[in-house]
């Protein structure tokens, strides 16, 4: 009896030992401390064990028989089904009513005249969150003047590749089977440093309705003029990431907006020179909502913070998109429920943004549409007080962690297990704590 004892702290001390060993390695330091304590704790308390009588072990592995087997039935029991409902908007969004063209408008031009006669709720609101620093400002609360030169420097290069994100097909189109040519686009994407790739169909709901920032004229209604879209992300950094929302965080979302915005134009640029019309949509020059496309191109679904939730890196990517006339074949969207079902009982982001600007409810119709709506006002107003786009409720989600074994083995059992997945909510609040805080950026940023 003795050996199994010995065989259950093993087990004990290489699981535990082995996550500390990642966590290490991925700077969590408090998920370190606790997995350290429970590989030796549990498997010193094991190995005592065998001091004591046959009657009592017998009886201590009967129970532990019995929880082993109760957790197993509840891993297996329908806990957690979500209805998904009505998800697909009947309507198109006009871009002009987003933060990002709102913060544009120059008080008193022609297009802030015209903005706030058809939107006058949204003035006194906006003109608020005008009188802050402003994002990467050096009177912002979070500033910090030699890392902010990277963001910007970032910025300043994604508003150059807008030049680049349309032009003329050649006059000759280049011809291949659809499924070699889909083929080929997505291989050509990851070879530009895409992480996923997806294709859908381009729907009236994905394109935006108005233009309301990047070229042509504000205002102007948005054609649609090709059938098929093509997403990607990019990873996001986990350490830089994890540091939000301090500067480190803004200079990694910048970097990949950088990075989503090249693989963009490189893809477009090439799909037009195949002799087929093409458009890249990139951060600040966007005709696309690229979270919708990416989700029915089945990279992901949308959760609670209103970013797309994919499933090895959770919300911590950047999109981008291609619209095409070229001829693809398409993914197939499969609704990701234990997504929709993690988010609905964890409210991590909600609990931890500082605006409060993330809804504690379920999902709610709006506008015939099931899905979480966060505030983008109070959310933009604190970017504009500390100078950075915070990002913390990116940090915080349990999907964020990186694409590591240990992570990887709980996202199998998240994928199908309504149990699994509270269970996992609740190890994550244990090992990362349910309000984490910053965590220390490289090194090399710990700059004055």
């Amino acid at each position: 009896m003795n050996i199994v004892f010995y065989i259950l702290a093993a087990i004990i001390f290489l699981i535990f030992g082995g996550f500390a060993f990642f966590s290490y390695r991925e700077k969590e330091l408090q998920a370190f401390r606790i997995s350290v304590i429970i590989a030796v704790g549990g498997g010193v308390g094991l190995v005592l064990v065998t001091l004591l009588g046959s009657q009592a072990k017998l009886v201590l592995l009967i129970a532990m028989g019995a929880g082993l087997f109760i957790l197993l039935i509840l891993s297996l029991l329908p806990i957690g089904r979500i209805e998904l409902g009505n998800d697909i908007p009947s309507k198109r969004f006009d871009e002009r009513d987003i933060m990002f063209a709102r913060a544009r408008l120059e008080p008193g031009g022609p297009n802030y005249q015209a903005y706030y006669e058809m939107r006058p709720e949204k003035k006194k609101m906006d003109d608020h969150t005008r009188s802050k620093p402003g994002l990467l400002s050096p009177q912002a609360k979070l500033a910090n003047e030699v890392l902010f030169t990277s963001p910007d420097a970032s910025f300043t290069f994604t508003e150059i590749m807008g030049q680049m994100v349309a032009g003329e097909p050649a006059e000759v189109q280049m011809i291949l089977p659809v499924e070699k040519m889909t083929a080929y686009i997505k291989g050509l994407a990851g070879y530009y440093g895409a992480l996923e790739v997806g294709i859908t169909k381009l729907r009236s709901y994905h394109v935006y309705s108005h233009i309301g920032r990047g070229p042509g004229v504000y205002g102007a209604e948005i054609p649609i003029q090709h059938e098929y879209a093509i997403a990607f992300t990019v990873e996001m950094d986990h350490e830089m990431v994890g540091a939000n929302p301090t500067p480190p965080g803004v200079m990694e979302s910048a970097r990949q907006y950088v990075e989503a915005g090249r693989v963009a134009v490189q893809l477009a640029e090439a799909i037009r020179r195949m002799g087929y019309k093409a458009r890249a949509h990139i951060d600040g020059n966007y005709r696309v909502i690229a979270p919708l496309v990416a989700r029915d191109a089945g990279l992901g679904e949308i959760g609670r913070m209103g970013l797309l939730m994919t499933p090895r890196q959770g919300p911590r990517v950047r999109l981008g998109v291609v619209t095409t006339t070229l001829e693809l074949l398409t993914d197939e969207r499969y609704p990701d429920r234990p997504v929709i079902d993690f988010c609905t009982i964890c409210k991590k982001c909600a609990e931890n943004c500082p605006s409060k600007s993330i809804p504690f409810e379920p999902r709610q119709d709006i506008d015939g549409v099931l899905r979480w709506q966060i505030n983008p006002e109070s959310c933009f107003l604190y970017w504009n007080v500390i100078g950075t786009d915070c990002g913390i409720c990116m940090a915080v989600c349990p999907y964020s962690h990186p694409d590591s074994l240990p992570h990887n083995i709980l996202r199998w059992g998240i994928a199908r297990s309504g149990f699994v997945r509270r269970g996992a909510l609740w190890m994550d609040d244990l090992f990362y704590g349910k309000q984490p805080g910053p965590r220390q950026p490289p090194k090399w940023t710990q700059v004055p």
